[in-house]
């Protein structure tokens, strides 16, 4: 899938083209993170649309402006370095209202874009499979019905990506606005029969004789490393924001299992605008019915601990907050690689006093197989020991229960079997449904 920026002529973005970022840092924030890991951060999404980002710069925002959101004079400056750097681009690492971005727009005399669009392009690029180019075509339309700001004319037009930084200007808004919400309508049914099918699919799956462990953490915290490391597979992993976005399952081997499947899915960030949640919903639903999530931390990162409160968040939007009633829970500190002396010992010694945290190198395999360990062992805990009396002949549900279960003891009298085999609750349950 293109991006916007792959549009030829018109005021469309290039790949290469300089940008300035910067970020309103609001006295009356309570944020984590320090000013100089937002503007990596933001730094890092503009890099991951191929934007050349030369400068940045970060304000205090007292009172936000209702106009630019900046005040005057700061406008001024962010205009002399934009000016100085020969930036076409302005990325503010904020939402941004559809009149705070015209006028920082004509302040600047620069094209503005704000973090939501950033993140809308950055998914618009990479989603690769029908589901995920229908989701993110949702998100964009939900965020451009508000503003259409140089947005499409000619929305019944088919083209690569969901760049909206180029276009033909304001003309026809309202024929645009009714268009975006018969796209809207027909793009949610289509998503509605998505989520049926995946429902039927994770019932097959509860059936199937295999336990679901999802993979769950920020983004470029090394989650499809590891996916590839326990897998062998070959997704999409590098050293960039939102490197994979559509989920992936594989089989891979776990101690005490027959084989168990591992869902990738698509990485947090701080601030995920609200249309990307709700378009992803049915995606993220499949972390809800796993029986394990791996939450994979980048325990290298000077933010690993906000990280991690941001990806809690979004696990409680989807009711499955820690504490609660869902599956249980393994923190996955990766990158102890990177860790040296006292830093290195602190974060083990840490990691040895709980029993839900595994310290791992995704990049090199160190820890994973204590990992597998580890993770046989949560699948089986809580397990009971059920006695059965299945017919002779019913091979699939003792196939069902080698590969799901502990069998202790069967033996065959006449055309019965008796089954003694040590169960989960989870499995236990699915069992009586089969």
């Amino acid at each position: 899938m293109s991006t916007g920026f792959d549009r030829a002529g018109g005021d469309g973005l290039r790949r290469g083209e300089a940008a300035l970022v910067v970020l309103p840092d609001r006295s009356n924030e309570t944020n984590a993170r320090t000013s100089d890991a937002r503007l990596d951060e933001a730094q890092g999404l503009a890099e991951a649309i191929g934007l050349d980002v030369t400068d940045r710069m970060a304000f205090r925002i007292r009172q936000p402006r209702p106009a630019t959101l900046f005040g005057k004079g700061q406008v001024e400056e962010i205009a002399a370095r934009a000016a100085e750097r020969d930036a076409k681009v302005l990325v503010v690492d904020a939402a941004l209202t559809p009149v705070q971005q015209k006028n920082l727009e004509d302040g600047t005399k620069a094209k503005v874009i704000d973090r939501t669009g950033l993140i809308l392009e950055i998914f618009g690029e990479r989603a690769a499979t029908a589901e995920g180019r229908l989701q993110v075509e949702l998100a964009h339309l939900d965020y451009q019905a508000g503003r259409l700001v140089r947005s499409w004319t000619h929305l019944e037009r088919q083209r690569g990506g969901f760049g909206f930084l180029g276009g033909p200007g304001e003309t026809q808004i309202e024929a645009d606005r009714r268009l975006i919400r018969d796209r809207m309508a027909k793009i949610r049914r289509e998503l509605d029969q998505v989520k049926r099918t995946r429902a039927l699919h994770r019932d097959r799956r509860k059936r199937a004789p295999w336990p679901i462990i999802a993979l769950v953490g920020y983004t470029n915290a090394g989650k499809s490393t590891l996916f590839n490391r326990l897998t062998r597979a070959k997704v999409f992993a590098e050293d960039l924001l939102f490197a994979t976005l559509d989920p992936t399952m594989r089989e891979i081997s776990v101690p005490g299992f027959d084989k168990a499947i591992l869902s990738d899915t698509v990485g947090f960030v701080s601030n995920l605008p609200t249309e990307l949640v709700a378009a992803f919903r049915a995606t993220l639903e499949e972390v809800a019915s796993a029986d394990l999530i791996l939450h994979v931390r980048d325990i290298h990162h000077p933010d690993s601990d906000a990280q991690k409160a941001d990806v809690e968040q979004v696990l409680g939007d989807l009711g499955i907050a820690a504490g609660e009633e869902g599956p249980p829970r393994l923190e996955i500190w990766n990158k102890v690689d990177l860790l040296e002396g006292a830093d290195r010992e602190a974060v083990e010694n840490e990691a040895d006093r709980r029993h839900d945290v595994i310290t791992v190198s995704a990049l090199s395999g160190e820890g994973t197989d204590r990992l597998l360990t580890r993770v046989g062992e949560l699948l089986r805990e809580g397990a009971a020991v059920h006695h059965l009396r299945l017919a002779s002949s019913d091979g699939q549900r003792l196939a069902w229960l080698h590969s799901r279960g502990e069998v202790l003891e069967s033996r065959h009298e006449g055309e019965e079997m008796f089954v003694a085999v040590r169960l989960s609750p989870e499995n236990w349950q699915r069992y009586q449904g089969l």
